[in-house]
């Protein structure tokens, strides 16, 4: 697929920069998101694409995240793919400016809000993409209805929870949308180097070329056009924690997160 147009968030750093860079230089147009206009400015001026942007915001914040899909709505007709590649990982318990604990409000909460917010520009897309980057992690995730906000707070458990949340949302998704002609996958990137696994891990891994791969194969591969609903590993479908497939998990995490963002997914996803 040629010339589409992407929306990367956390694309100032890490995988999300390299994906960018690789992706502009493939012919699309990218969207990079990022919390630091500076930040922004500097990855556009390295992908050296005149029909690219940038838009920022701090996805910890409902507040902004509403403000992204303004600026967004009023500069973009559609959106061919939304790309969720932001994530963090603490090392310490951090409430959101609503209150939410860090990494379950980034990596769950705002894919779910924003991917909300933007659905009406993705379905003016020929052919829509919803990537949602998750994690290895999710195996050992396990979602604690009684504890999402993390009180009793363990790095790696509230980790793997959100990554498990991630392809629960991505399936569901699919699930959902269906009827409209758009996808949702989910992807492990592999073990790469970056800021998160040097912080969450003190580990090394392989480079964030590689790291892009699986990204900008779910972004604009011809081979997975009508692919959805699936999780992916290096370029290929890839085994998942098992409680993915638990439709009543999925339907329940689905609710909360709208509660919990003040959401009706029925007035978006249409």
């Amino acid at each position: 697929m040629k010339n589409r147009k992407i929306l990367i968030t956390g694309a100032t750093d890490g995988i999300g920069k390299t994906t960018a860079v690789k992706l502009a230089e493939m012919g699309h147009s990218i969207i990079v998101h990022g919390r630091s206009e500076e930040k922004c400015k500097s990855v556009l001026h390295e992908i050296k694409s005149k029909n690219s942007s940038y838009v920022v915001g701090d996805l910890s914040s409902f507040e902004e995240i509403y403000k992204i899909s303004e600026q967004l709505h009023s500069s973009h007709e559609k959106i061919d793919t939304l790309l969720n590649n932001a994530g963090v990982y603490m090392n310490s318990r951090k409430p959101t400016k609503e209150g939410y604990e860090m990494t379950f409000a980034v990596n769950h909460l705002s894919v779910f809000l924003l991917t909300h917010l933007l659905f009406d520009l993705i379905k003016k897309s020929s052919s829509g993409r919803i990537v949602t980057v998750s994690s290895l992690a999710n195996v050992r995730g396990r979602i604690d209805f009684k504890d999402l906000n993390g009180k009793n707070y363990e790095s790696y458990k509230a980790y793997s929870q959100s990554k498990l949340a991630n392809i629960l949302f991505a399936f569901e998704l699919s699930e959902r949308i269906k009827n409209n002609n758009i996808t949702s996958n989910a992807l492990h990137p592999g073990v790469i180097t970056t800021k998160l696994l040097e912080t969450g891990f003190n580990i090394k891994g392989k480079s964030t070329d590689e790291g892009a791969k699986t990204s900008i194969y779910l972004s604009v591969s011809d081979e997975v056009k009508n692919v959805s609903g699936k999780y992916f590993d290096n370029l290929k479908e890839a085994p998942y924690n098992p409680a993915a497939d638990d439709i009543n998990l999925r339907k329940e995490l689905w609710r909360v997160s709208e509660e919990l963002t003040n959401i009706d997914s029925a007035k978006f996803l249409n």
